[in-house]
C-alpha cells in the first residue's frame, strides 16, 4: 500500500514538473502575479468580486455570533433559569471560543483534504445546527451544546475566508479584498447588536436572533456550490486543467497562462524546500511565526472580546444606555475596518499594524486612567467609554 501511494505521488510530481517546463518553454509566459502583464494590464476586479462576497459570509457569521449574546444574555438567563449564576453566563459566552479552538486547529487539515469549497460548506453546517440548537434550547445544557457547535464553525470560517480571498484575488486589489473579511465581521457584529435590541422587551426574541443566523450560513453553503475552487489548491493536487478553468473564471482568458506560469514557479519553490512544523517553531522561520502569533495574542489580551460580549452590561453599570452605546461600538468597529479597506494597498500592512497597536495603547491608557483616583467621577464615564470605543476601532 505504501509503495502504491509513493508511485502515485511520484507520478503527480513528474506531471507537475512537465507542466512547469511546458510553461517555462512557452514564449512570453513570464508575467507578473495572477497574470498581470505590461501588455494587457490588470484583470478586472469584478470577475472575482462576487466570490469574495460569498466567502466573506463566513466572517459575517463570525462577527454575528460574537455579538449575538451581548443584548440577549439577560433574557436567555431568565428563560433558561440561570439568572445570577455568573459561572453559567460566562460559559454561555465563552464555550463558543472553545469550539473555535477545535475548528481552527483542524482547519488546515480540512482544507488540504477537501479543498476550500467543501471546507466552507463544512464550516456552515455546524453553524446551522448550532444556531438551531441554541434557538430551541430548553435548558442551560442545550444552549451550551448549541454554542459549542457554532464555535467550531467560527474557528473554521475566518481562516478559510482569509486564505480563499488571498488565493482568488487579483494581486493589485488583494489588500483591499482582504479587508472585506474584517468589514464583514464588523457588519455581522452590528447586525447582531441591532437585531438583539428588542430582546429585553419581547419575550422569546432571543430565539429569533439565533434563528436569523442560520440564514447566512445556509446561503454560504449554497453559493459555495457555484463558486470556483482555489486554483492554488487545484494545482497542488495535480489538477492543472481545473486550475486553468478556475483562473479563467476569476481573471479572464488572457490572464490564464501568466497566472499558471506564476503558479508553476511557486510550486517549483515548494518542491525545493519542504518546511516541517519543528522548523516553524525552532528553525529560521521562528521569528516570523513568533511575531505573527504575538500580534494575535496581544490583540486578544487587550480585552476586545469582552467589549463584544459584555458591553451592554458594562455600559449599563456605568449608567449609559446599552442600546445607544452598542450602536456606537458597532459604528466604531465598522469605521476602523473601512479605514483599513481604503488604506491597506496605499500604506501597506506594517504601517497599519503600527497605527493599530498605537491606538490600542492609547485606548488602554484611557481605560486605566478612568479607574484611577486622579480622574473625577464626572469624567470617569467619558474616559472609559471613549477608551472602549477606540479599542473597538
Amino acid at each position: 500500500m505504501r509503495g502504491r501511494h509513493a508511485d502515485a505521488y511520484s507520478m503527480y510530481k513528474r506531471g507537475t514538473r512537465d507542466y512547469i517546463n511546458a510553461y517555462d518553454k512557452e514564449p512570453g509566459s513570464v508575467r507578473s502575479l495572477n497574470g498581470v502583464s505590461k501588455e494587457i494590464g490588470n484583470p478586472s476586479w469584478k470577475r472575482s468580486f462576487l466570490y469574495i462576497l460569498v466567502a466573506s459570509l463566513a466572517s459575517f457569521l463570525y462577527g454575528y455570533h460574537l455579538g449575538v449574546i451581548n443584548e440577549t444574555l439577560e433574557s436567555i438567563s431568565n428563560d433558561l433559569h440561570f439568572n445570577g449564576n455568573t459561572m453559567a453566563e460566562g460559559l454561555v459566552v465563552s464555550i463558543c471560543l472553545g469550539g473555535g479552538f477545535l475548528g481552527s486547529t483542524f482547519s488546515g487539515l480540512i482544507v488540504d483534504r477537501v479543498g476550500f469549497r467543501r471546507a466552507f460548506q463544512l464550516c456552515a453546517l455546524p453553524m446551522i445546527i448550532g444556531s438551531s440548537m441554541s434557538a430551541t434550547a430548553k435548558n442551560l445544557w442545550g444552549m451550551l451544546l448549541g454554542r459549542l457547535f457554532v464555535g467550531t464553525g467560527m474557528g473554521l470560517g475566518p481562516t478559510l475566508a482569509t486564505l480563499y480571498v488571498t488565493e482568488v484575488s487579483p494581486a493589485y486589489v488583494r489588500g483591499t479584498y482582504g479587508s472585506f473579511t474584517q468589514i464583514a465581521t464588523s457588519l455581522g457584529l452590528m447586525s447582531s447588536l441591532l437585531i438583539g435590541f428588542p430582546a429585553k422587551e419581547t419575550e422569546g426574541w432571543w430565539r429569533i436572533c439565533f434563528w436569523v443566523s442560520a440564514v447566512p450560513a445556509a446561503l454560504l453553503a449554497l453559493f459555495m456550490e457555484f463558486s470556483p475552487e482555489s486554483p492554488h489548491w487545484l494545482f497542488k493536487k495535480g489538477r492543472a486543467a481545473d486550475a486553468e478553468a478556475a483562473f479563467e473564471k476569476l481573471l479572464g482568458g488572457p490572464y490564464v497562462k501568466g497566472a499558471m506560469a506564476e503558479l508553476s514557479k511557486s510550486e517549483r519553490g515548494g518542491e525545493a524546500e519542504t518546511v516541517k512544523l519543528s522548523e516553524l517553531l525552532f528553525g529560521h522561520h521562528r521569528k516570523v511565526v513568533f511575531i505573527g502569533s504575538t500580534l494575535f495574542a496581544l490583540q486578544q489580551l487587550s480585552g476586545i472580546n469582552s467589549v463584544f460580549f459584555f458591553s451592554s452590561t458594562v455600559f449599563k453599570s456605568a449608567g449609559v444606555s446599552s442600546q445607544s452605546a452598542n450602536i456606537c461600538v458597532g459604528i466604531a468597529n465598522f469605521l476602523g475596518s473601512f479605514a483599513a479597506l481604503l488604506l491597506m494597498d496605499k500604506l501597506g500592512r506594517k504601517v497599519l499594524l503600527i497605527g493599530s497597536f498605537s491606538g490600542m495603547i492609547v485606548a488602554m491608557g484611557l481605560q486605566a486612567a478612568s479607574a484611577s483616583s486622579l480622574v473625577s467621577s464626572s469624567n470617569e464615564v467619558y474616559l472609559s467609554v471613549g477608551g472602549m470605543l477606540l479599542l473597538n476601532a
